[in-house]
């Protein structure tokens, strides 16, 4: 559990990232949504009452419990699957800011339920998605996500409570003497390996590894993004590659927890941007359903490196937003099934729409799950004129 102390320090840091997260500072009257989990209670009052002095309209939601989840793709019809409470979409259109907080109290509860159930769901769910991005891209809107332990996810990960609550501890830096300042420094060091990768402009990347050889084509108009206030914690780099020239094979050695199962050491084979073979040694049935998804399912939609000089987080944490962080003796890559992130398009954002998306390989799809690495690695840059450099190695980006 989280010391009053440690939250008080997480909401802190929520702002700053959901600030950091905006193109503009959010102004008095505008209006933040706080989704919660329930046992994510106590951050979101401690954040409450950081926002509300701001003048902000802050607009709380709580996320279903466990069972009520369970219910609800078991026995939910299908017009109920696919339903939006009247007024979501004009609370869409009109947020300036969300603050999601998660705090998974079970991590297979959906193991029995039909992956298409969830996926019926999720794609109901996509054009809300899709009136956050637009306004994303207008710079009117932003958001950010963290987590809070439970005992559900300590067990899963092998620790007991105390000990995964000292992980999120560590990695968001809430031990620290003032939080948000050692932020903004890993927030200026990330930025400059940033600015260096974007200089390199290579045409693709090759990563291998033990059981992964992948070439992953960058596209035109593209840079990288990470540390943008979007996750807590953040440590990534990454981008949206043009996903038609992904190919070869990746191996992720972390298991993934998503939408109630799990999925452990997966396998997938590219030939021109696409999966063609997604095994799994465990839940193999539910990865090939998510690849079905929909037509952007089966192709990629992020790349990402994470740097172990910035990341604190040592364990596996049966979280994708702490896994997909990790840090550990050789940082880690992940990439990402699905819908690609604008914000790694170079250009103008109000010069991105769906065609020219479509024309520069922007992938689209109500999917977006990352799938993790952690082994030892190296990520060499292809170029143009026919040379190479190593970028990456050994958990560490080779400025």
């Amino acid at each position: 559990m989280l010391r009053q102390k440690h939250l008080e320090a997480y909401a802190q840091v929520m702002v700053w990232a959901l600030d950091t997260a905006r193109a503009r500072k959010l102004r008095k009257g505008n209006i933040v949504l706080l989704q919660i989990d329930p046992a994510a209670q106590g951050l979101a009052e401690e954040i409450h009452r950081v926002l509300l002095p701001r003048g902000l309209h802050v607009v709380v939601r709580w996320n279903p419990t466990v069972a009520m989840e369970h219910s609800f793709y078991t026995l939910g019809q299908n017009k109920q699957l696919t339903f939006h409470p009247p007024g979501t979409r004009q609370l869409m259109q009109s947020l300036h800011g969300a603050i999601h907080l998660r705090g998974p109290e079970s991590l297979t509860h959906l193991r029995q339920v039909s992956p298409e159930r969830i996926s019926k769901a999720a794609l109901a769910r996509k054009p809300l998605r899709d009136i956050l991005d637009q306004r994303e891209q207008k710079g009117v809107f932003g958001w950010t996500l963290a987590m809070c332990p439970t005992l559900q996810m300590a067990q899963a990960a092998d620790m007991d409570l105390q000990e995964y609550s000292q992980q999120v501890i560590n990695a968001c830096y809430l031990d620290a003497d003032d939080p948000v300042s050692r932020w903004g420094e890993v927030f200026r060091s990330v930025n400059q390996i940033k600015r260096w990768l974007n200089s390199l402009k290579p045409v693709s990347l090759r990563v291998e590894s033990t059981n992964m050889d992948l070439e992953v084509t960058v596209g035109e108009q593209r840079r990288w993004v990470g540390l943008s206030g979007h996750n807590i914690p953040s440590f990534e780099m990454f981008f949206s590659p043009d996903w038609r020239g992904v190919r070869g094979v990746y191996y992720a050695d972390q298991p993934s927890y998503r939408n109630g199962n799990i999925v452990r050491d997966v396998r997938l084979d590219f030939v021109d941007g696409r999966v063609v073979s997604a095994m799994a040694e465990e839940g193999e049935e539910f990865l090939r359903s998510q690849v079905a998804m929909d037509a952007g399912a089966s192709q990629v939609g992020e790349f990402s490196l994470t740097d172990r000089r910035f990341s604190r987080i040592t364990k596996f944490m049966a979280n994708t937003l702490y896994d997909e962080n990790f840090g550990g003796d050789f940082g880690n890559c992940h990439l990402a099934l699905g819908s690609s992130y604008i914000e790694s398009f170079a250009g103008k954002a109000s010069d991105m729409n769906r065609r020219r998306r479509t024309a520069l390989g922007f992938n689209e799809s109500a999917l977006h799950w990352d799938l993790v690495n952690t082994r030892d690695k190296i990520v060499t840059a292809l170029f143009a004129s026919g040379k190479s450099r190593v970028i990456y190695e050994h958990g560490t980006f080779q400025c």
